[in-house]
């Protein structure tokens, strides 16, 4: 499943639905595919979104060798990075006060 964010602020962005589910949740939201964050919610959203990346013991740490992957020697990518997109978004949604969507493309 792939789950495409959308906001009047930004340009959609499409994340798979696993990743997107853990970024709702953090969120504080359901995790629930589709759903809303109104636009006098979105700061609130913003600031459980980065609270809840900070607190992940992974942030920021470096990939252990069990962490590599053997095909190419690429480190998977955290979900803090994969966060950024969205983080972005939700910033320019709030500066515009406008709403945050996702659904399930």
């Amino acid at each position: 499943m792939l789950v495409t964010f959308k906001s009047r602020s930004s340009s959609d962005i499409v994340m798979f639905g696993d990743v997107a589910t853990q970024l709702l949740k953090l969120m504080g939201q359901s995790g629930d595919v589709p759903g809303a964050v109104a636009e006098g919610d979105v700061q609130n959203a913003l600031a459980a979104l980065e609270a809840g990346l900070a607190a992940r013991p992974d942030t920021g740490s470096q990939p252990s060798a069990g962490d590599i992957d053997e095909d190419d020697g690429s480190a998977p990518v955290s979900l803090q990075t994969r966060a950024l997109p969205l983080i972005d978004m939700l910033k320019a949604a709030d500066a515009d006060n406008v709403a945050v969507m996702w659904e399930q493309q």
